[in-house]
């Protein structure tokens, strides 16, 4: 049996842009991305800390250091540019593997920036 379990985390990261007119998505620093082990193009879970709305996107690779976290398309309606989001994603693995899998979770500066 295969079940779904939390792969990466990117713990409470600041909303730096918002473009309702573009195709869909969000664009992360590739610092972050590499940081949590996320791929170009995979799907990911929002959480917005400030309103409580819970989405499903997928990820764009953005400038390495600039701290970029961009809502694009329908997302940008369900955010504002400081909200304090949570950017998760999963895979599946068999209940063994879970046992001792251990995601990545990066906890970013209040720049976004990764701490070292």
């Amino acid at each position: 049996m295969q079940i779904t379990i939390m792969k990466s985390k990117i713990h409470r990261v600041k909303v730096t842009q918002a473009e309702l007119n573009y195709v869909g998505s969000i664009t992360i620093d590739e610092d972050l991305m590499d940081a949590a082990g996320l791929l170009e193009n995979e799907q990911v879970h929002i959480v917005n800390n400030n309103n409580g709305e819970r989405f499903v996107t997928y990820v764009i690779k953005g400038e390495r250091g600039t701290g970029m976290i961009c809502l694009n398309g329908a997302a940008a309606r369900r955010v504002q540019i400081g909200d304090i989001i949570i950017i998760i994603a999963y895979g599946s693995m068999t209940q063994e593997e879970a046992k001792t899998f251990k995601p990545m979770v990066v906890f970013p500066d209040h720049n976004n920036r990764l701490v070292v």
